[in-house]
This record gives structure tokens, sequence and C-alpha cells, in this order.
């Protein structure tokens, strides 16, 4: 039986009886290094009950409390590793000072002076090796030397000081085991950092197969995009599992733990740096102001909110229909927030509560987050996508004029243009909606945000690979050719934010999002930094098949950011802006009582004409009409 069950009677006992069985543990070192001192002295052993009775017992005195005060004993002998041996070489340090003052300084007749110094090295030794002997053991050591399990070799890419941490942190790990580093700095190579040699990456292929290395983590937490772009595609081919650490920021305040690491996702292979905000321009704009967010639990209104909160308002209302969205998002603000925080539970198509909070905290600034946006479900229940969509937005929108609101901003999406299903028309709509109230001048300024696919919201094609690979697969696309921009979610609130303080009235701000992504390589990348292979009728011996399952109602095979051609730009070089076309609103505001009248009444095929008609560029695919004649022909 490993010695470790025999001792987890011991390891159950209270802190404090743990303490003092460490404390007697020392007092019996005290006593075995006295007595192997008057051995190294004399030539020949004493007994203890003699002559080194009075060395003993001033050894104790003088250790114990020596000890005690240093934090000896506040440290887990189970935790014990190379890390403890300052504060050891601290305590026996002081302790030696005291002992060889009073013994070979000041002097008994008893004692012979040189045990003063002997002796204190001899305990130090002692109990350096009892810790490490115990963290040896009881920390899982000896468990993994005597662990017949397999474990999976690992490269570190990154010998920095992340590197290293990383290093020390999976040491104690009984899967993993670290066979070296790789880094890019040839003074490094063929060194030795922590006991680990340093290869360069040209190697890498040799020491996966002759090392059987199966893992490389990434700790370049500093590292440009660009640089971890690039060494992201130079593992690719190989069979390994890649994983990265936090970037630098989340490092800052803590310790990099084996924890910290996570797997790869799409913004590690984003071929550009992150869009970062102009952080003067939207404190001036939020500082000091009662801010209102619609749709506040979900994937952008929360992350909308987070960052509202950190330009400093007098105050933010957080609408939402879900309570457990609410609770959520309240919960975290609540946590980190030194600001009034307003759980508002309602829906923005519901135009009385929408008042009722108008009326009682009179927002200056309000975004627009609330939305339905799943394109299926969408197309399944349109009516649905209408009221929310449009409705909502016509509700809000005017009540924000109404009552006096600064600004209003819509979070839209590139679905919005040139839309070939009911989502991306609806979102269109909605941005004729503001448009035409912002010809109007009536006090409130609009403006509209549209981005690509957020990265990690709900719907997001990255978490849904993940678990298809994590099932053996296959991943499911619905077509080769189909490419999308993406952006994380940061990103997307912060261009968001960012649009509040440079809006002057019926913008259209987009982003500069590079270069759009294949989702067919976006799924072969995820599948290789996994450590797997592509099964395809090249490989048919490949561990997971990409099978393309056809477009879905409305899918367009790409995506677009601007319905005109002339983009302006911002004080912010990676955001553009647009005034695009609009109805007038004396026009638009009679068609969207038509439109109501059709949703209330079932009218489903009369609300997809109008809205064909207001947004002129909505092109349904055939598929779309089938349907909702279908669905009329189901309801007649």
């Amino acid at each position: 039986m490993p010695f470790v069950e025999v001792a987890r009677p011991l390891l159950a006992l209270p802190r404090g009886s743990k303490r003092l069985m460490a404390a007697a543990l020392d007092c019996a070192l005290c006593a075995l290094t006295v007595w192997l001192a008057y051995y190294l002295r004399l030539g020949h052993f004493v007994p203890l009950a003699g002559r080194p009775s009075v060395a003993v017992g001033l050894s104790v005195l003088v250790a114990l409390p020596i000890f005690h005060f240093l934090g000896l004993y506040r440290m887990a002998f189970r935790r014990a590793g190379a890390d403890i041996l300052p504060a050891v070489t601290m305590a026996c340090g002081a302790y030696g000072l005291c002992y060889a003052t009073v013994v070979t300084a000041y002097g008994f007749d008893e004692i012979p002076r040189t045990i003063g110094i002997i002796q204190p090295i001899l305990l130090f030794l002692a109990v350096g090796l009892l810790r490490l002997s115990v963290g040896y053991v009881l920390g899982g050591q000896m468990q993994r030397r005597i662990d017949t399990r397999p474990q999976r070799s690992v490269l570190i890419y990154g010998a920095g000081s992340s590197g290293r941490q990383l290093a020390a942190a999976m040491s104690a790990s009984r899967e993993l085991r670290v066979v070296g580093f790789l880094d890019d700095d040839q003074s490094l190579h063929d060194t030795r950092v922590n006991g680990l040699r340093v290869h360069p990456i040209e190697r890498l292929r040799d020491l996966v197969d002759h090392n059987n290395v199966t893992d490389v983590m990434l700790a370049l937490p500093s590292a440009p995009r660009q640089r971890r772009n690039e060494i992201i595609q130079s593992l690719r081919g190989l069979p390994l599992t890649v994983r990265t650490l936090p970037g630098l920021m989340d490092l800052a305040h803590g310790r990099v733990q084996a924890s910290d690491l996570r797997e790869l996702s799409i913004e590690d292979l984003l071929s550009r740096e992150p869009v970062a905000p102009e952080i003067d321009a939207v404190r001036d704009k939020i500082a000091g102001r009662t801010v209102l967010v619609t749709g506040a639990g979900g994937s952008i209104g929360s992350e909308l909110c987070r960052q509202i909160v950190a330009a400093g308002p007098a105050r933010i209302l957080l609408l939402e229909t879900s309570e457990f969205a609410l609770y959520a998002i309240h919960r975290n603000l609540t946590e980190v927030a030194n600001i009034e925080v307003v759980p508002l539970l309602g829906s923005v198509t519901d135009a009385f509560r929408v008042t009722e909070i108008m009326r009682a905290w009179s927002p200056d600034i309000v975004f627009h987050a609330a939305a339905y946006k799943h394109v299926p479900l969408v197309e399944h229940n349109p009516l649905e996508g209408l009221r929310n969509n449009v409705l909502g937005t016509l509700r809000v929108a005017e009540l924000a004029t109404q009552f006096g609101v600064n600004d209003f901003v819509l979070v839209s999406t590139d679905k919005a243009v040139r839309p070939t299903n009911t989502m991306g028309a609806t979102k269109r709509l909605a941005e004729l909606v503001l448009q035409g109230l912002a010809a109007q001048d009536g006090g409130t300024r609009f403006s509209m945000v549209r981005f690509g696919n957020v990265l990690g919201s709900s719907g997001s094609v990255v978490p849904l690979f993940r678990e298809q690979i994590r099932q053996g697969g296959p991943i499911t696309i619905t077509h080769r050719d189909i490419t999308r921009y993406f952006m994380t979610i940061p990103e997307a609130a912060q261009l968001v934010v960012q649009a509040s303080a440079m809006a002057t009235g019926g913008e259209v701000f987009v982003l500069d999002m590079g270069e759009p992504v294949r989702i067919v390589d976006l799924a072969r990348n995820m599948i290789e930094l996994c450590g797997l292979s592509v099964r395809s009728d090249d490989n048919p011996d490949g561990d997971i098949e990409i099978v393309t399952i056809g477009m879905r109602p409305g899918e367009k095979l790409y995506e677009e950011l601007l319905i005109g051609d002339n983009p302006r730009p911002t004080a912010h070089p990676r955001i553009m802006m647009a005034s695009e076309h609009h109805i007038p609103w004396l026009e638009l505001r009679p068609k969207l009582d038509e439109l109501e009248h059709f949703i209330d009444t079932g009218a489903v095929e009369s609300a997809r004409e109008l809205l064909c008609e207001l947004v002129f560029e909505f092109a349904p695919a055939s598929e779309i009409v089938d349907w909702v004649k279908m669905q009329t022909a189901e309801r007649g």
C-alpha cells in the first residue's frame, strides 16, 4: 500500500495538531543533530542523557521560537518542494547565529565550543531533507514514479518566465510530463532551463518522432497576435494537441497554473491584432451618465455592460427578458462595480414597461442589444422575429426620443446588408427605423453598429466544432466555399461603446475585420491543432471527417458590411462609417403600423411581402417563400 494511503489519517488532522507534530519532529531533529555533532567532535557516541542534554535543551529552546516566528510551521509539508529551501535556509541561519553565539562565543564547560558550529549545519540539512522527503511522498512524486499509467509528453513553447512557471506547475501532474522547451532565441538553444533542454522549432518533428511528444503548450502571453498566428500555423500537420496560456493581463495579478491552459480558439487563429478602443473618448461619453442596456444578459449585452461599467457611469440599467440571464449579469456586475446596478425584467416589445423605465430612471444613453439573431430559428418564427427585432426597436427608439435620451446605439449585424434571410431583413428594417428617426432630428442621436460573427456568442460555430471534435466527428459545414468575418466579444462590445462616442446621428459604423475566414479552413485548423487529422478521400485513415450538409434557408456564401461603396474614416483607425439610404419617416411610420397589424393577426405572407417592400435589397431564397406559403396553407 502506498505510504500516502497510510498517512491519510494524519493528513485529516486539524491544522493545529499538524503544527504540533512538526514541532515535535524538529525537537527530535535537534536531539539527533546534537548527538551526531558530539560524535563528529569526539569520534565516539555519547549517551544523550549525559553531557549532550544541556546542548539539546538549548537547541530546542532556541530553534522552536525562531522556526515559529519565521513561518516554518505555516508551510504545508505535503506541498514542500525546492521553493521552501530559502525559508528553511533563513530559519536555520537565524538559529545557527543564535546557537553559535550562546555555545561558541559565550561557552559552557560541559559543551565543546565547536558543537555550536557543527550542530546548526547538521540541523539545516536534517530540517530541509525531512520537509523535502515528506513533500516528495505526500505530494505525489513517489506515486508518479510507481504509477503505470501512460503520460503525455509535453513541449512548452517559450522558455521565458511564463514557460518556466508553467513547467514548475506541471511538474506535479501525473498525466503530463514536460520533456523540454521550444524557443526562437538562438542563444538559448541546446542550453538547459530548470533542468530541461531548450530546442529550436526546426527540431520539432524529430522530437515528435523520437520523444513521442503529444502536446505543445504555448507560453507566450505577451507575443503579438501575428507572431502567435505564425507559430500556430507552423504546428499544423503534426500529430500534436496545441494549448495556450491566457494573455499577459490575465497573468498580471496571479501565478501561472497548469489549469490556466485552455484549448485554442479561433481568436488564436485570427491574422490581425484585436481592435483597441479609444478609452478617453468612451470615458468622456459615459462617465457620470445613466445608461440603459437592452438585452443585457445576452452574449454581446453582458460584455457591453462590463465595458460600460469600466467607463464609470453613474448607474447602469439592465433590461432583460430571461430571469436567469438577468440574475447572472447583475450578480457579475455588482461584484466588480462600485456603481448602482439596476436589474429590470421586461421585454422591449412591452411599451408600457419600457415607458415606466424611461420615466423612472431618465437614461442618458441607450444601447439596444435585444434581438433574436439565430437565422434558422427566425426563419421558422418570422412574426416573432419581426415583433422583437423591428417593433421592439421602434418602441424603445420612439420612447427614447419622447423622454429626451441623448444617444441611442443599435447593435446590428452584417446579415442586414443585402439580406437573404428573415433575421437579416428584420435587422435592416430596424436600421431603417433609426435612420428615419435620425432624419427627424428629434434631439436623440441615433447610430447603428454592424459587425460579423462574434466568437463565443450563443450559436457560434467554434463551440459547435469543438463539441463535434470531442465526440469524434464528423464536423458539419453547410458549404465548402462559405466565408465569414470574425471578431471577439470584447471587440464587438468595444465597437458599440465607441460608436456612442463618435455618433452625430444616422451613421452606420463597421469594424475593419481583416480578411474573411473560410469555414472549411477553420474546421481543418481546429482538427489539426487538436493533434488529429482530417479524414478524406486522400486520407481515409484520418480521425475526423468534414461533411457538407447543404446551405440552410437564407444562408449566404459570404457576408458584407456595407450596402454602398462610400465608407468614410473615423477618429478610430479601424472603424469605418457610412451614411446609407433610408425611407422618409412620414412614409415609413404608417408602414410600420401596417406591419404591426399583420403580426398581431398572424398574417405571415402579408408581413413577408411588406418586409420585402420596405427592405428592397431583401432577396429571400425560394425555400423560404415556399415555406411561408406552406405555413399559410396550413393555417388556412
